[in-house]
């Protein structure tokens, strides 16, 4: 697992990123995302929305029904939804590359002794078993027990790294789930996962390498 945050009420300064590639290397700009979909009981049909950058860069999803509920009159159903973005990926034939950043909002109204998570699983069709999963947890109580926006960032890989397939497409998937838990059968709280945005963009790290023979 990787480090990630959960950016709020503070706010972080974000570094520069540096983009790995050489004259021998395509750039970065070469991959393109052609379609987004998504699946899921947080994300189920006509309950999400995205669009697409006119240079085909970065995708923006919104959801209506990504959030879960716990609590002494809530469902034990709704304590846990997940929803997996399916992206499908066009990009220079003869090189793999390994890069992905996104950046998810929500809301988090959690009482002392709830405990929200956010995971995220990033993984190509092609090669499912190789994967890379993030995770974040807000403690309720504080701050969070009146509610409050916040914001959660992946910048992946930070130490692992997972592999388009070679060739010029590939679907990568990117599955986020949220859970509620609690040791007091009387706390309540709420988490939501408002929007997505993934980005492949010159700025971004990319690690490059050429398909094996």
């Amino acid at each position: 697992m990787h480090p990630i945050s959960f950016l709020l009420p503070a706010i972080a300064a974000a570094s520069p990123l540096v983009t790995q590639i050489s004259a021998d290397q395509p750039s970065p700009n070469e991959i393109q995302i052609m379609a987004a979909s998504a699946s899921g009981n947080g994300c189920p049909q006509n309950s999400y929305t995205y669009s697409i950058s006119p240079d085909r860069t970065v995708v923006t999803l919104g959801f209506d029904q990504f959030q879960t509920y716990i609590g002494p009159n809530e469902k034990a159903a709704d304590r846990t939804k997940n929803c997996q973005i399916h992206l499908t990926l066009k990009y220079p034939t003869g090189f793999q590359f390994s890069t992905v950043e996104s950046t998810y909002h929500g809301y988090a109204q959690l009482d002392k002794g709830v405990t929200g998570t956010f995971f995220s699983t990033y993984f190509f069709s092609q090669d499912a078993s190789a994967t890379t999963t993030t995770q974040t947890s807000i403690t309720g109580g504080g701050v969070w027990a009146d509610g409050q926006v916040y914001t959660k960032v992946d910048k992946v890989p930070t130490a692992s790294y997972i592999w388009s397939p070679c060739g010029a497409q590939g679907i990568l998937n990117v599955n986020n789930r949220l859970a509620l838990t609690t040791t007091d059968r009387n706390a309540a709280g709420q988490l939501t996962n408002d929007d997505a945005t993934l980005k492949f963009t010159q700025n971004l790290q990319l690690l490059w390498r050429p398909c094996p023979k």
